[in-house]
């Protein structure tokens, strides 16, 4: 078994790709409109689902407002170097909302963003291997 996508509802499509595409500099791996359903379904990653998890973004033509609830925590990306990536991020708009540092109860050096929608993007800083 393997994982393969993460799905999340979207307010907006395009807003959304600019922000995990331009943001965080993940590529679109392939978008479908289901005009029966009413939805589109666009996955983006860091590279090809074959061997790659990657995010499933899914848009309902007719809902534009979801309530996050508060089951969901966050998503996860790694990083070589997460102060330069937060100054990255920072200047293409992404908003960072909780500052590169320590983790509260450990070590290991976090960072959080925000997408369009509010959902949180948790960055870790790699350790070199």
């Amino acid at each position: 078994m393997r994982f393969l996508h993460t799905m999340i509802r979207v307010n907006d499509l395009e807003e959304s790709l600019r922000f995990y595409c331009d943001g965080l500099g993940m590529t679109l791996l392939r978008r479908q409109d289901y005009p029966g359903g009413r939805f589109t379904l666009a996955f983006v990653g860091y590279g090809d689902e074959a061997a790659q998890t990657v995010v499933e973004l899914t848009y309902n033509w007719d809902t534009h407002h979801y309530e996050l609830g508060t089951g969901f925590g966050h998503l996860a990306i790694g990083v070589a170097d997460i102060y330069k990536a937060c100054d990255d991020l920072r200047a293409r708009g992404v908003k960072v909302v909780r500052a590169p540092g320590p983790m509260q109860h450990g070590s290991t050096v976090i960072a959080f963003v925000e997408d369009p929608n509010g959902y949180r993007i948790e960055l870790i800083q790699r350790r070199a291997e």
